[in-house]
């Protein structure tokens, strides 16, 4: 006859299985995580340095790969776009974040000054960035309209010609900055304006008394006081412009010609109009260089303007 387990010996191994458990908690409830992460991250990063080597061909309905890093760097330094494309991202996101900062700060300021009304400036700022791009593209290419866009009209009115706002190589870039500014400004403006709300106003009390005047408590204190607040929209503002496309594609597909040829849009066209994967997957991989040189070179930017007395 089989002998039964001592009810002691039972509690002591489930009371073991626990400590056990709870030993390895950390260990096995990340595991998940860490596969999604793999799925998600570091298995397409894997995928698309690796067709960033290769040429890839569709034949007989499935995609051939073949070794060939030196074609696909050949065809990057030979792209006749992308010179152009480069220089107008490069202006576009050094305009647009300049723009968006200044106005963005300027408001925060302004708002919080107010003694009245604060909160619904606030959620009239949010209504931009609520606004899908598809829409504000289709909204401005209508103000845009030469024919009888808003603008034009104004002008018209005023006794002055028209100007073609998206047909012009000297204007189009101007008029799709514009876009991206009304567009964004409510983020930056939403950042630093939690920012203000949050400086010491003991300090600024402390600075008035003293005798400072605003515009040298506006420098002196609440500007310092808000550097790293400027920081993150910076950096935030900054990646997301290396990144703009939709306003870009629904105003005026990259044209006339290429004077608003963003690198976003030429790696959008060489992916699903001209059907070079392997040479798409390079340039992927060169935008992100350029990101990541942004960034640091905006980081030792920052480093030097908070360090600076």
């Amino acid at each position: 006859m089989a002998s039964i387990p001592h009810p002691a010996g039972r509690v002591a191994a489930r009371a073991g299985l626990v400590d056990r458990l709870d030993r390895t908690f950390r260990w096995w409830s990340f595991a998940p995580a860490v596969v999604l992460l793999f799925v998600l991250t570091i298995f397409p990063i894997v995928n698309l340095l690796r067709m960033a080597v290769s040429n890839v061909q569709f034949v007989d309905g499935r995609a051939v790969w073949s070794f060939a890093p030196g074609r696909n760097l050949q065809a990057m330094l030979g792209d006749p776009v992308l010179g152009a494309a480069v220089v107008n991202t490069a202006v576009f996101v050094l305009v647009a974040v300049a723009l968006e900062m200044a106005i963005g700060i300027g408001l925060a300021l302004l708002v919080a000054r107010l003694d009245r009304g604060k909160g619904l400036v606030r959620t009239a700022m949010i209504l931009p960035i609520l606004v899908p791009p598809v829409a504000i593209g289709s909204m401005w290419k209508l103000m845009y309209n030469y024919d009888f866009g808003v603008f034009n009209q104004a002008l018209t009115a005023l006794g002055a010609m028209p100007v073609n706002w998206l047909g012009s190589t000297s204007v189009a870039l101007t008029s799709v900055i514009l876009v991206d500014v009304w567009h964004w400004v409510p983020f930056v403006f939403l950042i630093l304006f939690a920012a203000v709300e949050g400086v010491p106003q003991d300090v600024i009390e402390a600075a008035r008394i003293d005798g400072a005047t605003s515009g040298q408590v506006t420098r002196r204190i609440i500007l310092p006081l808000l550097a790293p607040a400027i920081g993150v929209a910076l950096l935030f503002r900054g990646i997301f412009a290396f990144k703009a496309f939709d306003e870009v594609f629904l105003l005026t597909g990259g044209g006339p010609g290429t004077s608003t040829e963003l690198v976003s849009l030429h790696l959008y066209k060489v992916f699903f109009e001209q059907n070079q994967l392997g040479y798409g997957a390079m340039l992927s991989l060169a935008i992100i260089a350029m990101i990541v040189a942004f960034l640091l070179v905006a980081r030792r930017a920052g480093t030097a303007l908070a360090t600076t007395p």
